[in-house]
């Protein structure tokens, strides 16, 4: 195995990669309505289209007729991923000026298995958790 990219459902792609792009720093190699490509340095991220509306009108029929599209709306906010960074002060530094850090209490941690680290949301509150190995 080489290499791994975590994929992350949200609702609408368009104002995910504004929000990835000025938030967050990441360019856009490719987007269209359902899938988006983002990149910073070596990190890449792709996000999809989680967008699907149709359980809000199953009613009852949700026991006959489970969701099961796999692009549900209510899965946007719901995926994590852990990316490591050189210089982690200062992007903790970054996105906190930025207003995406976890909550007001959020810092840099240093933790029992030998990295430091500090958690992030997107704007659908899917966990981005940055880490320097110590």
């Amino acid at each position: 195995m080489k290499k791994t990219i975590p994929a992350l459902p949200v609702q609408n792609i368009e104002e995910s990669v504004k929000f990835y792009s000025k938030k967050l720093g990441f360019t856009t190699p490719y987007y269209d309505d359902g899938f988006a490509k983002m990149v910073r340095d070596e990190i890449e991220i792709h996000l999809w289209a989680s967008s699907d509306e149709t359980w809000r009108n199953k009613g009852l029929v949700l026991v006959a007729d489970p969701i099961c599209s796999g692009a549900e709306s209510f899965l946007a906010g719901t995926a994590s991923c852990r990316i490591e960074v050189q210089g982690i002060d200062e992007l903790y530094e970054e996105y906190k000026k930025q207003g995406v850090i976890y909550d007001a209490e959020t810092v840099v941690e240093e933790q029992p298995w030998g990295d430091r680290e500090f958690p992030a949301l997107d704007h659908h509150r899917n966990l981005l958790t940055f880490y320097e190995e110590i």
